[in-house]
Protein backbone atom coordinates (compact mmCIF):
# COMPACT_ATOMS: atom_id res chain seq x y z
CA UNK A 1 0.00 0.00 0.00
CA UNK A 2 1.51 3.26 -1.15
CA UNK A 3 1.37 6.42 1.31
CA UNK A 4 -1.65 9.03 0.73
CA UNK A 5 -0.11 12.31 0.89
CA UNK A 6 -2.97 14.02 -0.37
CA UNK A 7 -4.48 12.46 2.79
CA UNK A 8 -2.01 12.72 5.22
CA UNK A 9 -1.53 16.72 3.98
CA UNK A 10 -4.94 17.15 4.70
CA UNK A 11 -4.81 16.20 8.08
CA UNK A 12 -1.96 18.13 8.87
CA UNK A 13 -4.18 21.13 7.43
CA UNK A 14 -6.99 20.40 10.01
CA UNK A 15 -4.14 20.27 12.88
CA UNK A 16 -2.51 23.97 11.80
CA UNK A 17 -6.55 25.08 12.37
CA UNK A 18 -6.86 23.79 15.66
CA UNK A 19 -3.37 24.94 16.79
CA UNK A 20 -4.19 28.34 16.01
CA UNK A 21 -8.04 27.92 17.62
CA UNK A 22 -8.88 30.56 20.18
CA UNK A 23 -11.27 28.30 22.37
CA UNK A 24 -11.26 30.58 25.45
CA UNK A 25 -14.97 30.30 26.87
CA UNK A 26 -15.63 27.73 24.27
CA UNK A 27 -16.43 24.93 27.37
CA UNK A 28 -14.24 22.22 25.93
CA UNK A 29 -12.44 20.40 27.26
CA UNK A 30 -8.58 20.73 25.65
CA UNK A 31 -4.95 19.13 26.70
CA UNK A 32 -4.38 22.08 29.11
CA UNK A 33 -6.59 21.29 32.21
CA UNK A 34 -5.47 23.50 34.51
CA UNK A 35 -5.40 27.97 34.21
CA UNK A 36 -2.10 28.89 33.43
CA UNK A 37 -0.16 31.97 34.45
CA UNK A 38 0.94 31.99 30.43
CA UNK A 39 -0.37 35.19 28.46
CA UNK A 40 -3.29 34.79 25.87
CA UNK A 41 -0.25 36.33 23.48
CA UNK A 42 2.32 33.72 25.03
CA UNK A 43 -0.17 30.77 24.61
CA UNK A 44 -0.97 31.76 20.65
CA UNK A 45 2.54 31.79 19.94
CA UNK A 46 3.80 28.62 22.00
CA UNK A 47 0.77 27.34 19.88
CA UNK A 48 2.21 28.17 16.08
CA UNK A 49 5.57 26.71 17.30
CA UNK A 50 4.21 23.83 18.12
CA UNK A 51 2.49 23.15 15.10
CA UNK A 52 5.46 24.24 12.69
CA UNK A 53 7.57 22.08 14.85
CA UNK A 54 5.43 19.15 14.92
CA UNK A 55 4.44 19.89 11.38
CA UNK A 56 8.38 19.95 10.49
CA UNK A 57 8.66 16.67 12.15
CA UNK A 58 6.05 14.85 10.59
CA UNK A 59 6.93 15.98 7.18
CA UNK A 60 10.86 14.11 8.07
CA UNK A 61 9.28 11.46 9.26
CA UNK A 62 6.47 10.49 7.12
CA UNK A 63 8.98 11.27 4.21
CA UNK A 64 11.39 9.02 5.19
CA UNK A 65 9.35 6.15 5.87
CA UNK A 66 7.70 6.28 2.89
CA UNK A 67 10.90 5.47 0.91
CA UNK A 68 11.86 3.20 3.35
CA UNK A 69 8.00 1.45 2.72
CA UNK A 70 8.87 1.47 -1.45
CA UNK A 71 12.10 0.54 -1.13
CA UNK A 72 11.99 -2.00 1.47
CA UNK A 73 8.15 -2.99 2.82
CA UNK A 74 6.66 -2.98 5.61
CA UNK A 75 9.97 -4.39 7.82
CA UNK A 76 12.37 -1.86 6.09
CA UNK A 77 9.87 0.85 7.37
CA UNK A 78 10.37 -1.02 10.85
CA UNK A 79 14.07 -0.89 11.09
CA UNK A 80 13.85 2.29 9.64
CA UNK A 81 12.30 3.61 12.58
CA UNK A 82 14.08 1.07 15.20
CA UNK A 83 17.52 3.09 13.69
CA UNK A 84 16.41 6.65 12.91
CA UNK A 85 13.65 7.69 13.70
CA UNK A 86 15.19 9.23 17.01
CA UNK A 87 18.29 10.65 16.04
CA UNK A 88 16.35 12.74 13.04
CA UNK A 89 13.52 13.47 15.86
CA UNK A 90 16.87 14.37 18.49
CA UNK A 91 18.38 16.28 15.88
CA UNK A 92 15.42 18.65 14.83
CA UNK A 93 15.02 18.93 18.92
CA UNK A 94 18.39 21.02 18.84
CA UNK A 95 17.77 22.24 15.59
CA UNK A 96 14.64 23.87 17.60
CA UNK A 97 16.04 24.29 20.99
CA UNK A 98 13.18 21.59 22.31
CA UNK A 99 12.38 18.35 23.49
CA UNK A 100 10.39 16.87 20.78
CA UNK A 101 8.66 13.55 21.69
CA UNK A 102 5.79 11.23 20.49
CA UNK A 103 3.99 9.52 23.24
CA UNK A 104 1.05 7.15 23.78
CA UNK A 105 -1.28 5.04 26.05
CA UNK A 106 0.01 1.91 24.10
CA UNK A 107 3.93 2.52 23.32
CA UNK A 108 5.69 0.07 20.47
CA UNK A 109 9.20 1.81 21.67
CA UNK A 110 9.60 2.22 25.62
CA UNK A 111 11.17 5.09 25.26
CA UNK A 112 8.17 6.81 24.64
CA UNK A 113 6.33 5.64 27.80
CA UNK A 114 4.45 8.81 28.75
CA UNK A 115 5.46 11.00 31.74
CA UNK A 116 3.05 11.69 34.53
CA UNK A 117 2.39 14.89 33.09
CA UNK A 118 2.07 13.27 29.71
CA UNK A 119 -0.37 10.80 30.78
CA UNK A 120 -2.82 13.28 32.15
CA UNK A 121 -3.28 14.87 29.05
CA UNK A 122 -3.49 11.53 27.08
CA UNK A 123 -6.43 9.90 29.42
CA UNK A 124 -7.85 13.66 28.69
CA UNK A 125 -7.57 12.80 24.93
CA UNK A 126 -8.90 9.55 25.71
CA UNK A 127 -11.55 11.13 27.53
CA UNK A 128 -12.78 13.55 25.06
CA UNK A 129 -12.60 11.60 22.33
CA UNK A 130 -15.13 8.72 23.82
CA UNK A 131 -17.14 11.61 24.66
CA UNK A 132 -17.20 12.92 20.89
CA UNK A 133 -15.45 16.33 21.77
CA UNK A 134 -12.86 17.57 19.81
CA UNK A 135 -9.08 16.94 20.22
CA UNK A 136 -7.50 20.38 20.27
CA UNK A 137 -4.08 21.30 21.14
CA UNK A 138 -2.80 23.11 23.98
CA UNK A 139 -0.33 24.03 25.91
CA UNK A 140 0.07 24.60 29.74
CA UNK A 141 3.32 25.43 32.09
CA UNK A 142 5.69 22.48 32.66
CA UNK A 143 7.58 23.37 35.91
CA UNK A 144 8.87 27.11 36.78
CA UNK A 145 10.46 27.37 33.63
CA UNK A 146 9.44 25.21 30.61
CA UNK A 147 6.30 24.96 28.64
CA UNK A 148 4.93 21.90 26.93
CA UNK A 149 2.91 22.28 23.50
CA UNK A 150 0.39 19.04 22.99
CA UNK A 151 -1.21 18.07 20.18
CA UNK A 152 -3.34 14.34 19.04
CA UNK A 153 -1.71 12.10 16.37
CA UNK A 154 -4.32 10.08 14.58
CA UNK A 155 -4.05 7.38 12.83
CA UNK A 156 -4.30 7.71 9.31
CA UNK A 157 -4.78 4.36 6.70
CA UNK A 158 -0.65 3.86 5.87
CA UNK A 159 -0.13 3.87 9.29
CA UNK A 160 -2.34 0.44 9.49
CA UNK A 161 0.69 -1.30 7.72
CA UNK A 162 2.31 -1.13 10.96
CA UNK A 163 -0.56 -0.40 13.87
CA UNK A 164 -3.66 -2.28 12.54
CA UNK A 165 -5.25 -5.44 13.22
CA UNK A 166 -3.12 -8.98 13.03
CA UNK A 167 -3.91 -10.78 10.14
CA UNK A 168 -5.77 -7.89 8.40
CA UNK A 169 -3.89 -4.85 7.87
CA UNK A 170 -0.74 -6.10 9.40
CA UNK A 171 0.85 -9.11 7.98
CA UNK A 172 2.33 -12.34 10.35
CA UNK A 173 4.81 -11.86 8.78
CA UNK A 174 5.69 -8.36 9.41
CA UNK A 175 4.83 -8.22 13.08
CA UNK A 176 7.53 -11.17 13.41
CA UNK A 177 10.04 -8.31 12.47
CA UNK A 178 8.09 -5.90 15.11
CA UNK A 179 8.44 -8.33 17.97
CA UNK A 180 11.63 -8.49 16.73
CA UNK A 181 12.95 -5.32 17.53
CA UNK A 182 10.00 -4.38 20.32
CA UNK A 183 9.36 -7.40 22.39
CA UNK A 184 6.90 -5.23 24.43
CA UNK A 185 4.98 -3.91 21.58
CA UNK A 186 1.22 -2.54 22.50
CA UNK A 187 0.67 -0.45 19.43
CA UNK A 188 -1.23 -2.68 16.91
CA UNK A 189 -4.84 -3.11 16.72
CA UNK A 190 -6.03 0.39 15.63
CA UNK A 191 -8.02 1.03 12.73
CA UNK A 192 -8.07 4.29 10.96
CA UNK A 193 -9.15 7.76 12.67
CA UNK A 194 -8.10 6.05 16.29
CA UNK A 195 -6.35 8.34 18.67
CA UNK A 196 -2.65 7.16 18.61
CA UNK A 197 -0.85 8.97 21.00
CA UNK A 198 0.03 12.97 21.07
CA UNK A 199 3.03 15.40 20.25
CA UNK A 200 4.68 16.88 23.47
CA UNK A 201 6.86 19.60 22.62
CA UNK A 202 8.87 21.20 25.76
CA UNK A 203 10.16 24.09 25.37
CA UNK A 204 12.75 26.29 28.00
CA UNK A 205 11.47 30.24 29.03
Amino acid sequence: MKWKNIALLASFAVFLFFACRDNTGSGEKTARQEPSALTPEEQEAYLKKGAEITGTTFVALSGALREALQQEGVAGAVKYCNLAAYPLVDSLSRVYDADIRRTSLRVRNPKDKPSEAELAVLKAYHANREAGAPLLPGVELTGSSAVTFYAPILIQEACLQCHGKLGETLLEEDYAVIRELYPGDEATGYQAGDLRGMWSVTFRR
